[in-house]
């Protein structure tokens, strides 16, 4: 327990060691924690797999009516993925070193994969609903800051910014389910909820009468539960993997989030951070009754067969490659839905490893034609495939590995893809649940789209000639292999997108230690199996087969250009390029609505409210001024006026006091002779 929280907190004190210390070898410092953390990862696999679960927890918060704890849980499920991330998170960073060299930012980008790398394992880690929530929060904030390293491009930061709203909106539909079963059953524990290996949680022991689930929470109390509420917790927690694994309708942050470097990509949009929907899901998948597993499989399998598509006629390299995840995402996803968990989990894995290959092979591509761009100071896009080709001599490593990738992803014999992929194949294609067969149809169609569109750009990049030369004069524009800094991570990635990492024998998925040692969560909704030996038989042969042929069409269209495909201005190319309009159709109805209402509050918030208040303020102002002529002329002049009087009658009378005898006298006489007229006047 004690390595498994070590391998949690040494890429936290990573980060804070650069962010706040700001050590000269920042890069191999945050290298060798993860190293170390890696090595953490492996000795607690090593003592977990196939063998008991370690689960460690202190309490958090207790009210008397509330009660919550927070610990680590360590299964077979758990410590794979913590071997995985923290393998690849240290190659990654190991490229890192010499794809990133001389960036401004070169310190605060390790400081930050640190800080991701740490909140993926507190995901991977946590042993309540509740703690993976708070690290789920954690990964989604980590990614924005990858995402916009280069915040200086307009690019991305409205790339970021798309992948962090996108994402909130899957969060608060994810934190909505987890509020639905804490009121309900009263804890969050992953354990007490679901259970462990050999033992029902509270969610297996519920009883089902007449719609209602029957159950009793922690504190021993019986409840009922109408099934549609406990539906709708597992499909708002589903909700928030749909947006971190970018699956439709929330799949529009991925392409965009491109704009980060191309290592970020390598780790979070194929490896980790989107793998972590697919974690989720797997780690409730108890909670899902058939009627939501239906909607996960159809998400599923749609996104896996959309996103193909869309790849098909994407220029850019690092966007197929989006596409290519969104898709394979999709798989994995569907396979979920059809009950193929283990099968699921083995892919999750297995394309960790290939697509974080891809993404550094084109990275290693696309840092070379930088410099010929620097060198040269011409302007064009590094990541046009349309000015790239003839790069196999130039670039021999990148291609071998690439070429590994691109085989494993197409899923052909004697790479790990095709244990993985075939597996969920003939699980879709087993099936006799309602829709399985579409959704088999739309996986076997995905299937053979993606080695017709990763060989596309095997060939465009790689083979035929160099389109840039074409377009410069008298300059040379060749380019040479990436140091090893960047190399020797590819390679050790292309020998576990080999067959041998996984199983013994190239042509049997159920073989491979990882399908064996996943156990199908208890209680867990499979398909009635029916055409399995079928299956098993004849669906690796035709996918074989159909991924072939459409390699050597790739081939025939791409290198020999004996082929035309649709027409640039054909309306399914458009279609297809377009990415199905789904941008310029969130912009058109939702983003414009939104600005809308919000003008539209900002101007009511302007002109009514402020000029409710404004208006009132220019009333009592204008009052005021009324209020203070009345009270500086009237009131003050009255009183003012009354002293005025009283001081001249003063300075009138003091002018009768002389001190004079005689003057009183006359005055005296003066008087009594007026007194006397008078009295005789009147």
């Amino acid at each position: 327990m004690g390595a498994a929280l070590g391998a949690l907190l040494l890429p936290l004190l990573s980060f804070l060691i650069i962010g706040f210390i700001k050590p000269r070898k920042s890069d191999w410092l945050s290298i060798f924690f993860s190293f170390v953390s890696f090595l953490l990862s492996v000795y607690c696999f090593i003592n977990t797999w196939n063998s008991e679960i370690h689960h460690f927890t202190w309490q958090w918060l207790n009210t008397g009516v509330i009660k919550l704890n927070a610990g680590i849980k360590i299964d077979n499920l758990s410590s794979l993925m913590l071997v995985l991330v923290t393998l690849i998170t240290t190659l990654v960073l190991i490229y890192s070193t010499e794809y990133m060299k001389g960036e401004k930012y070169y310190n605060r980008y390790f400081a930050h994969l640190s800080l991701f790398m740490f909140s993926m394992l507190g995901v991977v880690l946590a042993d309540s609903l509740l703690l993976i929530y708070i690290f789920w929060e954690l990964v989604g904030f980590s990614s924005y800051l990858l995402i916009g390293f280069w915040f200086d491009r307009d690019s991305a930061a409205a790339a970021n910014k798309k992948a962090f709203i996108v994402n909130r909106i899957g969060d608060i539909a994810f934190f909505v389910g987890i509020m639905i079963l804490f009121t309900q059953f009263r804890t969050l524990d992953l354990s007490a909820l679901f259970g462990t290996a050999g033992k029902a949680g509270l969610i297996q022991q519920s009883v089902v009468e007449n719609g209602m689930w029957k159950f009793v929470d922690v504190f021993g109390q019986a409840k009922t539960l109408d099934s549609w509420m406990l539906t709708a917790a597992g499909l708002c927690i589903f909700a928030g993997a749909v947006a971190k694994s970018a699956q439709f309708p929330l799949h529009v942050w991925l392409p965009d989030a491109m704009e980060g470097p191309t290592s970020v990509s390598s780790l979070i949009h194929a490896a980790t951070m989107v793998a972590a929907g697919v974690y989720l899901t797997a780690r409730v998948y108890p909670l899902f009754n058939p009627d939501a597993l239906t909607v996960i499989a159809s998400i599923g399998a749609f996104t896996a067969f959309m996103a193909a598509t869309i790849a098909l006629t994407q220029n850019d390299l690092k966007k197929v490659l989006a596409y290519s995840t969104i898709s394979q995402l999709g798989f994995m996803i569907a396979a979920l839905g059809i009950g193929a968990w283990q099968a699921a989990l083995f892919h999750l894995v297995t394309h960790a490893f290939f697509k974080c290959l891809l993404f550094l092979g084109a990275g290693s591509v696309i840092h070379q034609l930088h410099h010929v761009q620097h060198k040269h100071h011409l302007d064009f896009d590094p990541q046009d495939m349309r000015l790239m080709g003839g790069l196999r001599k130039q670039m021999p490593v990148t291609y071998l590995v690439l070429l590994v990738a691109s085989l494993s992803l197409a899923g052909l014999p004697l790479f790990s893809g095709f244990l993985s992929k075939d597996l969920i194949l003939i699980g879709a294609w087993s099936g006799e649940k309602p829709g399985s067969t579409i959704v088999a149809v739309l996986l076997s169609v995905t299937s053979a789209l993606t080695a017709f569109y990763i060989f596309r750009m095997i060939f465009k990049v790689f083979w035929a000639e160099n389109r840039l030369q074409k377009t410069v004069e008298n300059i040379d524009v060749s380019v040479h292999e990436s140091g090893k800094s960047m190399t020797i991570p590819m390679v050790v990635l292309a020998i576990f997108s080999l067959f041998a990492a996984f199983s013994i024998n190239p042509l049997h998925g159920t073989h491979s230690w990882i399908y064996e040692g996943l156990i199908v969560p208890l209680n867990s909704f499979s398909p009635k199996i029916q055409y399995m030996e079928f299956a098993e038989s004849w669906v690796p042969i035709i996918t074989v087969v159909l991924a072939v042929a459409m390699i050597l069409v790739a081939r025939f269209a791409y290198y020999k250009q004996k082929m035309t495909f649709l027409s640039k201005q054909s309306f399914l190319y458009k279609f297809s390029y377009n990415a199905w309009y789904f941008d310029k159709l969130y912009n058109s109805v939702i983003v414009k609505s939104v600005v809308l209402l919000a003008n539209s509050i900002r101007w009511f918030d302007t002109n009514i409210v402020d000029g409710f208040v404004n208006g009132t303020a220019s009333v009592v102002q204008s009052l005021s001024a009324i209020v203070d002529w009345i009270d500086r002329n009237i009131v003050d002049g009255f009183v003012n006026g009354i002293a005025a009087l009283a001081g001249r009658l003063g300075n009138l009378i003091r002018g009768f006091q002389t001190g004079r005898v005689q003057q009183y006298m006359a005055l005296g006489v003066f008087g009594l002779i007026l007194i006397i007229v008078l009295s005789y006047i009147f």
